[in-house]
């Protein structure tokens, strides 16, 4: 904002306020395909030995075909209103005016992966005696996740725009953005009035090449000795070892650059791969409330359309001026390779009684399990060489040659003991109570021993901060001591009523820690320091009463690099393009600008701050509750009724107000939550339509990197079906639709109109049949 902004509802001093980048339309088309094969073999040597032999495979191929509608705000804004939120103060309508055109971006994506899993187990069960058995299960099991794209990658992304935008506003004032934009297409486009293909151009091409593997060997030996009338004793060991290996590659290339340096080279060199494709049009809940160039979006695989522009400019990096220039090279931006490998090896013991005590049924289950692990991450770190400054807001990172080796250890070792007990005082009524100690093993990902540095999304002079994650092998697992009481009445065949309680307290929750520190010794070209190029540009922007913009940030530190550090010399050429409203830049020097010049840090640039990211053990926390739940049939007519609520009470919440530069400790996806379910169950026929419901949640606590932004989850329910019908003993068949009624889900920040994101979902109907041989 500066003085010729209007503002309304302007926040107090010192309030924190949410005010997006950017606005953006997904439309996304995805499939899959799922092959499932199960095969087991038993054998009888003898009365007293059973032997079981099973093999499993499992195929899950995915592929997401997603187009983009989206806008960029240059800043300053002409117009800014605010929300009267007293924590946070949020935009809910934003309006610029530009020098000449911006670009509206079309980028297109393909996602596709392969995922497969294979799995062989082999089980003896030995009768020893009438009492004593031992059962011993071993298996192994293999999963991977590969690239299926037709290029081999798991995800191509295009980035296409159309510099036609004269004036650009977005309202979320109705809890969804309508975007509305003013296009002249004579300046930079194909001059007939419209915006369509002809005005399109390209900008950059990416990739991602991800794949994971992971191993698991299990030995699992039982013994149990029976005492007869129910009471048992079971006893024995186990002993797991997992490896999971990840590897990535991501590459990048210029082509048209960010400032769409050749618009019409999509409809030149990718002719046909693109088609013209009104996005806004598919929203059946959201009322997006498009009218004029807003209606217009694009859409085309983004594969073939990689595949036709990056060979172009890797043979030329300008085809469009007739001349052989040095081609643009596909770069590596990012190289990593992580193994995780855990060793856990458990004993136990547990007791099982039944009896009376009085007249009264009785049951008691005892036990307790000591669980040892042993945890070894290694990564090989492709060491980035660079963050290079790309344009007003756009940086790339380069990796180099150089890989460095990282390696990382923990362990850990528990006792777990549980205790189940539970009397039926009356015929129809049972009470339980239970104690247990469970724990819960860390992400792999979260053990990654390696660190990775990600590029601000703006220049740090203004407020960007690039960051950073780093796993950490020693991680603890998250621990619970949990307390249930329960009671049951059963007042009717196949009907009951039930409430229970429930307290958990937990330990080691994993949360997102952030550490500021450097990474990598890398150097940093936007930090507005004194002394450096683009400290001098903010000085020089100062004195010339320009705004401290994204854009006039990066064009006058690029004069100044054209022009060998000559201030008076860069000063001329910044001021004789300020020709626009409120003597803002002309835009189309700016994007001739971006597309000229990448700025590389140099030594008077400081080192980076890096606001780092990594998995920590926090504080404890209780999680306490109580469920309902009920069924009903009636009579022998075959139809019922059940349902379920669950209360839900955590005692850390996040602080919305909080200050965006200090860790909070919250708990995630607590909520409350309920369902109710209407059946019928007879003559071979099973149906069931069912309402399920969940209240808001907190589902993220660090989005944004510096800034610490939560993510809420908000209220969301389906309603679904399904019926099935058994034809014969072998053979029944299915139907299942989820969604019924095209529910949608959105989740949001620090406050309600700070929107991360909406989506529409439509039904989902799977038939199916199942056959015993």
């Amino acid at each position: 904002m500066n003085a010729q902004t209007t503002v309304t509802n302007r926040p107090a001093t010192n309030q924190l306020i949410a005010v997006p980048n950017d606005s953006r339309y997904h439309f996304s088309e995805s499939t899959r395909e799922r092959i499932n094969g199960q095969a087991v073999f038993q054998w009888r040597p003898m009365d007293t030995l059973t032997l079981t032999a099973d093999v499993l495979y499992a195929q899950n191929s995915t592929t997401e075909a997603r187009s983009d509608q989206t806008n960029w705000f240059n800043r300053p804004f002409r117009q800014v209103t605010f929300d009267t939120n007293a924590d946070v103060a949020t935009t809910v309508f934003l309006q610029e005016n530009i020098s000449g055109v911006k670009d509206t971006g079309f980028e297109q994506q393909y996602r596709a992966t392969k995922d497969t899993l294979e799995s062989f187990g082999l089980n003896a069960k030995w009768d020893l005696s009438d009492n004593f058995s031992i059962n011993i299960d071993g298996h192994m099991s293999t999963a991977e996740s590969l690239p299926d794209a037709p290029n081999g990658t798991s995800s191509t992304l295009i980035s296409l725009g159309a510099p036609i935008v004269a004036a650009h506003s977005v309202d979320y004032s109705s809890g969804f953005p309508v975007q509305t934009m003013t296009i002249n297409d004579a300046l930079r486009g194909n001059n007939n009035g419209r915006l369509d293909i002809g005005d399109i151009g390209s900008q950059i091409a990416r990739t991602n090449a991800s794949q994971q593997r992971q191993e698991i060997k299990e030995l699992h030996a039982v013994g149990t000795y029976d005492f007869g009338g129910g009471s048992r004793f079971d006893f024995g060991a186990n002993y797991i070892n997992s490896e999971m290996t990840s590897q990535r590659t991501q590459t990048q290339q210029t082509l048209g650059d960010w400032g769409i340096t050749n618009p019409g080279d999509v409809n030149r060199f990718a002719a046909g791969l693109l088609e013209e494709f009104c996005i806004t049009c598919q929203f059946d809940s959201f009322n997006p409330g498009s009218t004029g160039a807003s209606l217009v979006g694009f859409r085309g695989n983004a594969v073939d359309i990689y595949n036709a522009l990056s060979a172009v400019y890797a043979r030329d990096g300008n085809p469009f001026n007739n001349t052989a220039d040095p081609g643009n090279a596909n770069s590596i931006t990012g190289q990593d390779f992580n193994t995780v490998e855990e060793e856990t090896f458990a004993v136990f013991g547990q007791m099982s009684w039944d009896g009376e005590i009085g007249t009264m049924p009785a049951s008691m289950t005892a036990g307790i399990r000591y669980e040892s692990t042993d945890v070894l991450s290694t990564s090989l770190v492709a060491v980035p060489t660079e963050i290079r400054w790309t344009a007003d807001n756009d940086f790339t990172r380069i990796v180099g040659a150089q890989v460095q080796p990282i390696s990382g250890e923990g362990s850990y070792d528990y006792w777990l003991p549980a205790l189940d007990f539970s009397i039926e005082p009356r015929e129809d009524v049972k009470l339980r109570a239970s104690f247990g100690r469970t724990l819960a093993r860390p992400d792999f990902g979260n053990l990654f021993a390696a660190s990775t540095i990600n590029a601000p999304g703006r220049p740090t002079a203004i407020g960007g901060v690039a960051t950073g994650n780093s796993g950490n092998p020693n991680l603890q697992p998250l621990l619970s001591d949990n307390i249930d009481f329960s009671a049951e009445w059963y007042f009717a065949p196949s009907s009951y009523v039930s409430i229970g309680y429930f307290d958990k307290q937990v330990r080691n929750f994993i949360g997102q820690g952030q550490f500021t520190r450097n990474l990598f010794g890398l150097r940093d070209p936007s930090s507005g320091a004194v002394g450096s190029r683009s400290g001098t540009a903010r000085t020089q922007l100062t004195t010339l009463g320009a705004d401290i913009s994204d854009v006039n940030l990066f064009t006058y530190t690029a004069l100044l690099i054209r022009n060998n550090g000559n201030v008076a010399a860069a000063t001329a050429q910044f001021e004789a393009q300020r020709t626009g409203p409120n003597r803002s830049l002309n835009q189309a020097f700016v994007d001739s600008t971006l597309a000229a010049v990448d700025i590389s840090a140099d030594a008077n640039d400081p080192l980076f701050q890096v606001a780092v990211s990594q998995p920590v053990n926090q504080q404890e926390a209780n999680i306490n509750g109580f469920e309902f739940a009920g069924q009903y049939f009636l009579g022998d007519t075959g139809f019922g009724i059940a349902g379920s609520y669950t209360i839900v009470n955590g005692d850390v919440d996040i602080d919305v107000g909080a200050d965006p530069s200090i860790d909070q400790f919250a708990l995630l996806g607590l909520s409350n939550s309920g369902n109710v379910t209407l059946i019928y169950d007879k003559y071979g026929f099973s149906a069931r339509v069912a309402y399920n419901w969940r209240d808001k949640y907190l589902s993220e606590t660090n989005r944004g990197g510096g800034d610490r932004n939560p993510v809420f989850t908000e209220p969301f329910g389906t309603l679904d079906m399904n019926v099935s019908y058994d034809v014969n003993e072998n053979i029944a068949i299915s139907f299942e639709g989820i969604n019924l009624t095209s529910e949608t889900v959105r989740t949001h920040g620090r406050d309600e109109t700070n929107l991360w994101f909406a989506q529409e979902l439509k039904p989902r109907y799977l038939l199916g049949a199942r056959m015993r041989f």
